[in-house]
């Protein structure tokens, strides 16, 4: 990149908590975010476990929650990390709820990646009831299908169920006049996110970026889903012990929510009004496997090809990348083939790697895991320690690089790489290294 990119603030909502430092806390002493699902009913789904973000609500950030109400979860969720993020950055002030630093509204941008908001599925069966006339063998009628949504369905709950919706309420929130955008590559998400919100910066079109991503998946529509594709683990009866990355054992992964924001500044613009600095983006690698839609492809093509070009971007070579945060869902093909991709590009340096898998920790945040792993990086980065890879208890033959197993490991990073490779084929890696003027 060109144009310096540089991280000056941090916010995070996970199944570990709603605060940086306490979710780096548990994150560290591998205390597993995993549990029964509780926002639904699940007992009749192959899986009944899921890593639910827990005492949440808008008071987080002094908002009033009832007004909020029709919101849905990852919006709320975003608007929290964001504030953190924003208060964290020092250009929000928390308590008067305005600018703490008078920064150009129209060179602020958000770039999302925000999955799409719950569906009714209560009022969707009330519908499907009503089309049928009360009679689960009768002949579907439309017309009443359509009528029953009319009578119950809320239109601003409808509406907030779109994915362009939590940036649109960001933008709000801290008056942003810049440009909003969503995308929504499933997991790559968040990583695609803060990747091209840099891209804008350096291109000229913002000073500042709020980026990162939003979603909640677990829900009868999204856990459905999941199970038809095999996805998802079904170890119900060990939820802590469920998510298992590169283990032997692994039987898929567990579906988490959340949020993560970051705050991107060029580099002028943060020195200029005196911000701290976490660190600075230095590169930014997308590709396509073009493969399967589910399916990772076989020699890991895709995988390798987002590290070369985030390498390449930030001018770094395969000896100075200290730490990888892998993709690590914990499924049997996608471990074995990111293994494959960082043993193929790194050759024998990749033994000498700390790669590690934070979703046995957190579960799958779906769109906001590569942002949310970002902030992991960061944070090794400033502690000089790395998030273990928890559950860790079979080695896999095909899988066999250093996952730093179950316990954290000091040691000095100073580059580091964030994986995120998302059903539909997509791949994003971003590097990120400590900041030094």
């Amino acid at each position: 990149m060109s144009c310096r990119i540089v991280i000056t603030g941090i916010g995070l909502v996970t199944p570990l908590g709603c605060d940086v430092e306490t979710v780096w806390k548990k994150l560290l002493a591998g205390e597993s975010g995993v549990g029964k699902t509780t926002l639904f009913d699940a007992s009749n789904f192959p899986t009944k476990i899921s890593a639910e973000v827990k005492n949440f609500n808008m008071s987080l950030i002094g908002e009033n929650p009832a007004d909020w109400e029709k919101q849905d979860r990852h919006t709320q969720f975003a608007l929290v990390a964001g504030f953190k993020a924003m208060t964290d950055a020092g250009l929000w002030d928390a308590e008067k709820k305005d600018k703490k630093f008078d920064y150009d509204s129209e060179m602020f941008g958000i770039y999302m990646g925000a999955g799409e908001g719950p569906q009714d599925f209560e009022y969707f069966t009330e519908m499907v009831l009503a089309g049928l006339g009360g009679d689960a063998n009768g002949t579907f009628d439309m017309g009443k299908f359509v009528a029953k949504g009319v009578e119950i369905l809320d239109p601003i709950c409808e509406l907030e169920q779109e994915p362009n919706m939590p940036s649109a309420h960001l933008a709000a929130m801290f008056k942003a006049f810049g440009p909003n955008v969503n995308c929504l590559t499933a997991c790559a998400a968040s990583g695609q996110s803060v990747g091209e919100a840099a891209q804008l910066i350096k291109n000229g079109e913002a000073d500042v970026m709020l980026a990162g991503g939003t979603h909640s998946m677990i829900h009868p529509f999204g856990v459905t889903g999941f199970n038809l594709l095999t996805a998802l683990s079904t170890n119900n009866e060990d939820p802590q012990g469920a998510s298992k990355p590169f283990d032997k054992e692994r039987d898929g992964f567990v579906l988490g929510e959340g949020a993560a924001i970051v705050i991107l500044e060029s580099l002028e613009h943060a020195q200029k009004r005196g911000a701290k600095i976490y660190a600075e983006l230095a590169g930014y690698g997308a590709t396509s496997d073009a493969f399967r839609i589910t399916d990772i492809h076989p020699e890991g093509r895709g995988a390798i090809g987002c590290m070369s070009k985030a390498l390449e971007d930030a001018g770094l070579t395969i000896s100075d990348i200290d730490y990888i945060n892998a993709h690590g869902t914990s499924t049997s093909v996608n471990d074995r083939v990111e293994t494959l991709a960082i043993k193929t590009l790194f050759g024998e340096r990749a033994y000498k790697i700390p790669v590690s898998s934070t979703k046995s920790v957190t579960g799958h945040l779906v769109a906001a895991a590569g942002a949310s792993e970002l902030i992991y990086c960061i944070l090794a980065i400033r502690d000089g320690v790395v998030p273990p890879t928890i559950n860790y208890k079979t080695p896999d033959p095909d899988c066999d690089l250093d996952y730093v197993p179950n316990k954290p490991r000091k040691t000095q990073v100073n580059i580091a790489l964030s994986n995120s490779f998302g059903f539909g084929g997509q791949n994003v890696t971003l590097a990120v290294k400590r900041f030094e003027p």
